[in-house]
């Protein structure tokens, strides 16, 4: 059954970005700090709306594990458009100090941080467990915590998160399944979906969150975003040739063996057995890849299907300016928004 919710065009919603801050092989997180400022600053002038960064623990390929850091690195080099994290895992931190870190980034760049927030350690258990040492949770107490955190912006608990208290911070949830979905419409919170790395579940837990949803003071009605790869190039053949560098990393996933960013290749079935490919082509399944007419299609087809507000594109690409061009590209499909 499709999706109950009126159809919108591309040149209605809004998009932004989920930047990984991706290492290249070779390259240092030095560099994808810089890479990082360069697409926040292009994306920023391109109309993009937010732009998220990721928490993850323990990747060679991944340079955003301080994210709060981050954060504060690209909103300062930026002016308009909103920062925020795609996302904080709260079971990794006490909320305290996510309720004073981000009530610090709202101090110094107000009206422009967004906090965003998941319930998976964002890396291996070996990792999380070295993350949350003594205090390791599954996230079963996720709502708890959320909770918790909810109370210092609010000022209601007894310890005081200075800054924080008081502070303005929309607060999503981000998922991978449905229990975000759901605990997000019971609370009439937006919700993020990550299709970019769980395109089966995308469908069903939109449905979740859409039949589910409560109105709260600041949400009427529901509002979901949905973050999804998109590689463009000037041709679907240049476009293919960059997607290898991302289809190599969740290649390496799936072998247990993360790696630093690779180079694109000619031939990916040549690295891969029959077997690894389909398991591949089924994990990226919605990831839109083509030129910037193929691009747009298949947006309005992703857009069409899942009803979203927003979407948030993921652009994993090894070289830096055709990185850029991708995003050009895809900002150039809603030009006139």
């Amino acid at each position: 059954m499709p999706i109950n919710r009126p159809t919108k065009s591309i040149n209605e919603i809004s998009f932004s970005v989920l930047d990984l801050a991706s290492i290249v092989q070779g390259g240092t997180p030095r560099q994808s700090f810089q890479h990082s400022i360069d697409l926040a600053q292009l994306t920023e002038k391109l109309g993009f709306k937010r732009y998220w960064l990721a928490e993850h623990h323990n990747m060679p390929g991944i340079a955003s594990s301080a994210t709060s850091v981050v954060i504060g690195h690209v909103a300062a080099h930026t002016s308009t458009i909103r920062v925020g994290s795609g996302g904080i895992m709260l079971p990794n931190h006490s909320p305290l100090v996510i309720a004073e870190q981000f009530g610090t980034l709202e101090a110094m760049f107000p009206g422009r941080i967004d906090l965003g927030l998941g319930r998976a350690p964002g890396t291996d258990q070996r990792t999380a467990h070295a993350l949350r040492g003594a205090n390791y949770t599954n996230g079963d107490d996720f709502p708890e915590q959320l909770e918790l955190l909810q109370g210092y912006f609010q000022g209601s608990e007894a310890v005081k998160a200075i800054p924080g208290e008081g502070a303005n911070i929309p607060i999503w949830l981000l998922g991978s399944s449905g229990f975000s979905a759901r605990l997000s419409a019971q609370l009439g919170m937006p919700f993020a979906f990550a299709s970019h790395f769980s395109p089966e579940n995308t469908i069903p837990a939109l449905e979740l969150y859409y039949d589910n949803f409560q109105p709260s003071e600041e949400y009427k009605e529901p509002y979901a975003m949905v973050a999804v790869n998109v590689i463009a190039a000037d041709t679907d053949e240049e476009a293919e040739f960059l997607a290898t560098s991302i289809k190599q990393s969740f290649l390496n996933m799936m072998r247990n063996t993360p790696s630093q960013l690779q180079p694109p290749v000619n031939n990916l079935d040549e690295l891969m057995t029959p077997y690894e490919k389909a398991v591949l082509e089924k994990q990226l399944s919605s990831t839109i890849i083509g030129s910037p007419i193929t691009v747009k299609t298949k947006l309005q087809s992703f857009l069409d299907e899942t009803k979203a507000d927003e979407i948030m594109v993921s652009t994993m690409v090894y070289d830096h300016n055709a990185r850029l061009h991708s995003h050009k590209l895809v900002g150039g499909t809603w030009v006139g928004h």
